[in-house]
């Protein structure tokens, strides 16, 4: 499209999005990375939380949870999800919708153990979303926890990553007077993407 020039250019909305996130890595006073994750309960019910992004691969995008949370228990039984990063400082979003796998279990090994180990604890403690009854049980557990595994906790069965394949991603930024320019990158069935500009 002759107009998508400057922070809109080029033919990969992939490496389009690692660019903003890597600016917003710059500009951002916290979590550069969050995305707000949408997904959908068994009555329909939107439902949105807040997780880190944590790898834009070639094809997909990548966080990790719980998947016995109420997320993952949703993206379970839907394979689909939604999610915006929003950046104010550079008054640019992100959006994206898609399909969703199970991340590798290497891959999710090797992001576990890269976790500090009070974190890596803590996924073995958190029975998430799941009613509790203080945070004294939850530190308790942690520490219960540590008992177990020690200084090495592998990656307990129940978490690991997730993968949002997208069938819909969507730039926007700010403009004046409102004029905001958005771009909609849609995949077509010969797994090519389609863009075009959207009225803001």
């Amino acid at each position: 499209m002759a107009d998508r020039t400057g922070i809109f250019a080029g033919d990969d909305p992939f490496h389009i999005a690692r660019t903003w996130l890597a600016e917003a890595r710059g500009t951002e006073p916290n979590d550069p990375d969050a995305i707000a994750l949408a997904t959908v309960d068994p009555e329909g019910l939107p439902d949105v939380r807040m997780v880190l992004l944590k790898d834009i691969a070639s094809d997909h995008f990548v966080f990790y949870t719980n998947y016995e949370s109420a997320k993952g228990q949703q993206i379970e039984a839907t394979g689909k999800a939604a999610f915006v990063m929003h950046w104010k400082s550079l008054r640019r979003q992100i959006r994206v919708r898609g399909t969703v796998t199970r991340e590798d279990d290497d891959r999710a090994d090797a992001y576990f153990a890269s976790r500090a180990l009070q974190s890596r604890l803590g996924a073995w403690a958190s029975a998430q979303s799941r009613p509790l009854d203080g945070r004294t049980s939850l530190v308790a557990e942690a520490a219960r926890q540590g008992l177990i595994h020690g200084t090495n906790p592998p990656r307990p069965p129940f978490w690991g990553g997730f993968c949002i394949f997208p069938s819909q991603i969507e730039f926007w930024a700010d403009g004046a007077f409102r004029l905001h320019d958005r771009f909609r990158w849609d995949m077509q069935a010969d797994n090519r993407w389609k863009v075009q500009r959207l009225s803001p």
